[in-house]
């Protein structure tokens, strides 16, 4: 009864789920496409929401993952440049892939000629969102900064962005406690690595990145190659069967050490995004955002599956929930304020960071 009715989008799914409901966006892209991005994401997932899913008055339940992309579909965010010939990702490298290729200063002389403002803002050695703002202004001829003022001054838009999408949206936030998130964390690796991880990953590595490898021309900041679970078995995946059994199994182990820790640190990443851009986002145009407790999963029914089916079923009959939406204050902390320290010659970017460096 609880995927009665409900569609879901998502890239996480057991097949035991599937067979319960209608999900979309599992295994479509080819794991060569290299340039597959948040944009190519919205542009597929915003028509099954509108002209599928709701057409067939059903319910969209969009499941994360990453809250980059989710975000794409809430709000007007991100900008479209040069039309691609067709729906399909492209397997050649694009603009941005290229000109990340430039060195950092070059990059962000580039950048300052054409948009100042943001090259302002952004942190002169990070390569990617230099390259992405140097991108919008060679495919549209109008400057990023420009755009995302254009954006925010829609009806609805705000400081983050533009409008809100679906105005009947709301979020449901399951969190932990930290300890309890790091030790399920844990154990989800080795639940991976029992369940034939390392088989998974030696036949990737054959199929698509042994040649890359030994080519010397492997790249792991773009595409699958920089997901989390692959690179961090690159020395034990290289090394397999040329070196001693002991070596082999501690190459393993800091593998599996390795994929504990960046998972984990992804998930600090993931609820730190939830507070800063959902909780305080700035603007009338934020859904409300729910929290549900799952550090005891012994108490699944009563403080995740019962509480969140009162809120869905609340916001489907149009009346007022009976849990409160989370809320955190706003700080006045600016982000893109920039300073250089003196004694060690380095840009600081934003408050927090500049105020940190401060005490130390």
């Amino acid at each position: 009864q609880v995927y009665k009715g409900l569609d879901i989008i998502t890239n996480k799914v057991s097949p035991q789920e599937q067979r319960l409901c209608r999900h979309h966006m599992i295994s479509f892209v080819d794991p060569l496409v290299s340039n597959y991005t948040v944009v190519d994401f919205r542009d597929k997932a915003v028509p099954l929401i509108s002209s599928d899913i709701f057409a067939r008055n059903k319910i969209p339940i969009v499941v994360g993952g990453t809250n980059y992309y989710i975000e794409s579909l809430l709000w007007k965010v991100l900008i479209n440049t040069k039309e691609k010939p067709s729906s399909a990702p492209r397997l050649d490298s694009d603009r941005k892939v290229e000109l990340e290729q430039l060195d950092s200063a070059e990059l962000h002389r580039r950048l300052s000629q054409v948009d100042p403002e943001m090259a302002a803002k952004l942190h002169p050695h990070d390569k990617r969102k230099v390259a992405r703002s140097l991108q919008v202004f060679e495919e549209t001829g109008i400057p990023h900064s420009e755009i995302l003022h254009q954006q925010q001054e829609e009806e609805g838009g705000g400081p983050l962005g533009g409008p809100l999408k679906y105005p009947h949206s709301c979020i449901l936030w399951l969190h932990a406690d930290q300890a309890a998130l790091d030790a399920r964390l844990e154990k989800r690796v080795d639940d991976m690595v029992a369940a034939g991880l390392l088989e998974e990953l030696r036949d990737f590595h054959r199929r698509y990145n042994q040649e890359k490898v030994a080519e010397n021309r492997q790249d792991y900041q773009h595409g699958i190659f920089q997901s989390i679970g692959f690179k961090e078995f690159h020395e034990y995946l290289v090394s397999e069967g040329r070196c001693s059994p002991e070596t082999s199994a501690l190459l393993l182990e800091k593998g599996i050490q390795a994929l504990k820790q960046v998972t984990k640190r992804y998930a600090r990443r993931q609820n730190k995004w939830v507070r800063n851009r959902f909780l305080k986002r700035p603007g009338p145009n934020v859904p409300p955002v729910y929290g549900l407790e799952v550090s005891d999963l012994q108490r699944w029914e009563e403080d995740v599956l019962k509480p969140a089916l009162e809120i869905v079923e609340s916001f489907i009959q149009g009346r007022e929930p009976p849990a409160e939406p989370l809320r955190m204050e706003q700080d006045e902390e600016n982000k893109r304020r920039q300073r250089v320290c003196e004694l060690c010659d380095r840009l600081i970017i934003g408050d927090r960071e500049w105020a940190g460096r401060a005490q130390t």
